[in-house]
């Protein structure tokens, strides 16, 4: 098949050349070498300079899908014994983006090869001959270079310094030999390239096997992953390709900055090395992988979607109550303000999250979504912070209108404040909401340059700034808000139910990560910052100062009391309980997995994390129903569950492997397959029926 397309395109370009009214060269061919004189005996470097017409490329020694490499037609070799020649590391042509890969060079290539002088030489040695070259852009041509190279033969050898460095910096393009071992694994339809060796180990880059012949499908991707002694490649083998007994080819291996290395290879059949997968690395930027459009598009519309999340809308029952006040005031450019102040929260905040996304990304760590509420002492900090608000908007204690920064205190300069803090709180517990709506946009720029993972988390806190932005701005759909009135402290009072009940979640979100006692003693800090509150609300005038007092101190244990459930300790334990309770469920490692497969069953894996409200949606309605369950264990599909509420470093790695920035994910392997399918976030039972071949 491949001769015959490459024939195909060889009689397409020829006849392109033919109909031209001028033929012109698309390349410029010239054998240089290393000396201006040479020595009997002696071994030198020449090379062939091919200078190539801009968009034009030619090909390295395994084309790939389609072409041919240089080659000399003819060697006229007088005295002199010319030798194979030495390629430089290659890359990748795409011709059709997923089907067609080819492997070359662009705008320049110095082919190097060795040269022998006979011991008795004298007076000149010579090469001379004919190069042949297949040449492409949008169709590719044959064309041929007369070539010929004469040097006289004397006592001491002289050097040619600038075609010698130049040969010289073309020579150490070359691979060189891996320092460490190489091992092909089959696994069901897959083929697993393992790599130990310590050059490899850096997760800062990507990697390529370049075969030397035609056992893989080339335009195929390469999965890559890493370990602590060596990474390991997953290959697709070409149709009908028998599992041979090696491989061969060279890896190059790229950095994000673009410094490129080469290294030979002879990999032998075996089981894969131990230490060489685990942690997926991001790939070398190519802006021309991201279609920025649709996922600009899902980001705001995802930002949007957010304001009717029950994790958002505790918190904009604060904005919505202090709206309707303001714009009832009529300040038309303090309205305007706030509104701003409050976007700028929300923006800010998610562009917070961006950045920790890039730097720990750098380090070479991975951040999900909802990073915040895998820390204990976070999810209690938070889980008091509800409760604190849900007992302001009951009336229990409250704060001043230079605090609430509404009605007339909008005009303050501490309404701003308040606007910009409340903006900071909706997106911080917004952001586990994402990934139902941007999983897959997120994942897809979550190893993108930085200003893009900028742009796309900045337009999440955009779209969820919009309505109230909106609203500030615009007069005439302000005149459809409703008139301030006692219905409003009614309403207000029953926002504070969402508060509560929000808290109640987080306390069992840290009962999951910390133990009941973590519970216990967030809980009881509760109890004493509403003693505080309202001993704070109680005290007026100079003469309770005492009561003020002792109310601060109240409010002050209140929030160290948390600390003393010993959240910052080590919980790992408490997880590994939180996995056990989950029902006919085992526990997710790769090992098992593996484990699994070679017993030719499947396996459903459920990564999850308590603080995962789409999790728990989908575990309740779908994944623990008893059809669900029945269905998998008839279709030997094991049910496994990845708890990733405390974070976990294998879990964050098989998260980075699929490109997902965050939990829910779930990955059905059918028995027989070594590759899962990656399932919507949001299941159903007739999706999971369909998939596992139950209906």
């Amino acid at each position: 098949m491949r001769a015959i397309v490459l024939f195909l395109l060889m009689l397409l370009g020829t006849q392109f050349a033919v109909s031209q009214p001028s033929i012109e060269r698309r390349a410029t061919v010239e054998l240089i070498a290393e000396r201006k004189a040479v020595q009997p005996g002696e071994t030198f470097f020449a090379a062939f300079d091919m200078q190539m017409v801009d968009g034009w490329h030619v090909y390295w020694r395994n084309p790939g899908d389609v072409g041919l490499p240089p080659a000399v037609d003819q060697w006229l070799t007088g005295e002199a014994m010319a030798g194979d020649f030495i390629w430089p590391i290659p890359h990748e042509l795409p011709v059709v983006p997923g089907k067609i890969m080819d492997y070359g060079f662009k705008e320049r290539l110095i082919l190097p090869f060795p040269v022998t002088v006979p011991e008795d030489a004298a007076g000149l040695v010579s090469l001379s001959g004919t190069l042949a070259y297949l040449i492409c852009e949008d169709v590719c041509i044959q064309e041929t270079a007369d070539f010929r190279l004469a040097l006289p033969v004397a006592s001491e050898a002289r050097i040619e310094e600038t075609n010698g460095a130049l040969i010289a910096s073309w020579i150490a393009k070359t691979a060189e030999p891996l320092n460490g071992s190489a091992r092909l694994t089959e696994i069901g339809d897959t083929w697993t390239l393992s790599l130990a060796a310590p050059e490899l180990t850096l997760i800062d880059r990507d990697l390529r096997f370049f075969p030397y012949g035609e056992e893989i499908v080339h335009s195929a991707e390469q999965r890559l992953s890493f370990g602590d002694d060596g990474a390991s490649l997953a290959l697709t083998p070409f149709a009908g390709e028998s599992f041979p007994a090696q491989i061969k080819g060279v890896i190059v291996s790229e950095t994000l900055q673009g410094d490129r290395r080469g290294y030979e290879i002879t990999a032998t059949a075996g089981p894969a090395l131990p230490n060489t997968s685990g942690v997926v690395a991001p790939v070398v930027a190519d802006l021309t992988r991201v279609s920025l459009l649709p996922i600009i598009g899902l980001a705001l519309l995802g930002g949007l979607v957010l304001n009717l999340m029950p994790c958002v809308l505790p918190v904009l029952a604060i904005k919505a109550v202090g709206f309707v006040h303001a714009a009832a005031a009529g300040n038309a450019s303090e309205l305007r303000k706030h509104g701003l102040f409050y976007s700028l929260g929300v923006v800010l905040s998610f562009l917070g999250i961006a950045a920790t996304f890039v730097i720990l990304r750098a380090s070479g760590e991975f951040l999900s979504i909802g990073f915040q509420l895998q820390y204990p002492l976070g999810v209690a900090a938070l889980a008091l912070l509800m409760f604190a608000i849900g007992l302001w908007l009951l009336g229990v204690f409250e704060l001043g209108t230079s605090v609430q920064g509404v009605g007339s205190g909008l005009a303050n300069r501490d309404g701003s404040v308040g606007a910009f803090f409340t903006g900071v709180l909706a997106a911080m517990v917004g952001a586990p909401c994402i990934g139902p709506f941007l999983g897959v946009a997120l994942g897809a720029v979550i190893s993108e340059p930085a200003v893009i993972v900028f742009l796309v988390f900045g337009l999440v806190g955009f779209g969820l700034a919009l309505p109230f932005l909106i609203l500030s701005f615009l007069p005439d759909l302000q005149r459809f808000l409703p008139k301030p009135g006692a219905w409003m402290d009614t309403l207000k009072q029953l926002f504070a139910f969402p508060m509560f009940l929000t808290a109640i979640w987080l306390l069992s979100v840290l009962g999951d990560q910390a133990g009941v006692g973590a519970v216990v003693w967030t809980t009881t800090g509760a109890a004493t910052i509403a003693f505080g509150l309202w001993l704070l609300n109680k005290a007026s005038g100079r003469s309770n100062i005492i009561i003020r007092g002792i109310a601060a101190i109240a409010l002050l244990a209140g929030v160290a009391l948390p600390l003393r459930a010993g959240l910052s300790k080590d919980f790992s334990d408490r997880a590994v309980l939180v996995s056990d309770r989950r029902d006919a469920a085992e526990k997710w490692s790769p090992q098992r997995l593996d484990e699994l497969m070679l017993e030719g069953r499947g396996a459903l894996v459920d990564f999850t994390a308590s603080w995962c409200a789409t999790c728990q949606l989908n575990k309740i309605t779908t994944l623990q129903t008893e059809e669900i369950q029945s269905a998998l264990s008839a279709n030997n599909i094991v049910f496994m569950v990845a708890d990733f509420t405390n974070g976990d470093d294998l879990i964050a790695a098989e998260l980075k492997k699929r490109g997902r920035p965050g939990v829910p994910m779930y990955l059905l392997y059918l028995p027989g397959s070594a590759e899962p399918k990656i399932l919507p976030q949001i299941l159903s039972r007739d999706l999971i029926l369909r998939e596992i071949g139950a209906v």
